[in-house]
């Protein structure tokens, strides 16, 4: 009798102590036991137990502890496409404009259109490491007394770039960090080429595991050389000399 008592007891100990895993839409899994849950919120605890609170709207799934067992061992061919799915590279475009200035000669308007591929995961952050190419347009004009005197300056060129973007945080929402080092190609006659760096600093939201969009502020130093034309005695004589141009402003990314 005391050991029919003794497994109806255990028996009923691990039915209570059933576990769940909460799927969240970033793509992490939290295993242990909830707590408690409504509309807003979901409160679960871990195996040593502290507890962690999840609002609703950021769980995509609750799943057994049996249904993520039988989801493991009857869909291998399921799991190992996630898997795939998530080595799979990952394309970074983006969109920005704001303001470059050449030492104290020049000051203008940039534009600039970048298109990067590599991955979007590593480990199982949502990091994005990866390289590629696109289009820096600058317009810059030297400040005169007379606005006739004024002259305008096309400094186009193809960077070629790795770049590094990351959140600070596993959320949906997050501030997020990035870092570009690159080398401008010349594609104008006047700016003729030159490395540069480039910070990012702003807010990134995860739409699901694959998609994220972002807005940030950016800074770009670059050493360029520059050809500079000088008039002395009614002869223009050009000469290739190093500038420093710095630009900033703000810039659009979507993840895909």
């Amino acid at each position: 009798m005391k050991k029919l008592t003794l497994i109806l007891a255990l028996f009923a100990f691990a039915v209570c102590a059933h576990a769940e895993t909460l799927l969240l839409r970033t793509g992490a899994r939290v295993k242990g036991t909830i707590v408690f849950q409504n509309e807003e919120v979901v409160i679960i605890r871990d195996a040593e137990g502290a507890r962690f609170q999840y609002p609703r709207a950021e769980v995509a799934e609750i799943l057994s502890d049996d249904a993520e067992l039988s989801e493991t061992s009857d869909s291998s061919d399921s799991s190992e496409e996630e898997n795939t799915t998530t080595k799979k590279a990952s394309i970074l475009l983006e969109l920005a404009g704001g303001i470059s200035c050449v030492s104290t000669e020049k000051i203008g308007g940039t534009f600039s259109a970048d298109f990067l591929v590599g991955s979007h995961h590593i480990g199982d952050k949502h990091i994005f490491v990866g390289g590629g190419i696109g289009y820096h347009g600058m317009y810059l004009i030297t400040p005169t007394t007379l606005k006739a005197d004024r002259v305008i300056s096309r400094y186009n060129f193809l960077p070629i770039q790795v770049a590094l973007r990351m959140p600070f945080m596993e959320t949906r929402h997050a501030p997020a960090f990035g870092i570009s080092i690159g080398y401008g190609v010349a594609l104008s006659k006047d700016y003729l080429g030159g490395a540069y760096v480039g910070v990012d600093f702003g807010y990134r939201c995860q739409l699901n595991e694959k998609t994220a969009i972002g807005a940030v502020f950016y800074t770009q130093f670059q050493q360029a050389s520059i050809l500079s034309s000088t008039i002395i005695e009614g002869q223009e004589y050009a000469a290739k000399s190093g500038r420093n141009i710095v630009t900033f402003g703000t810039k659009f990314t979507v993840y895909f």
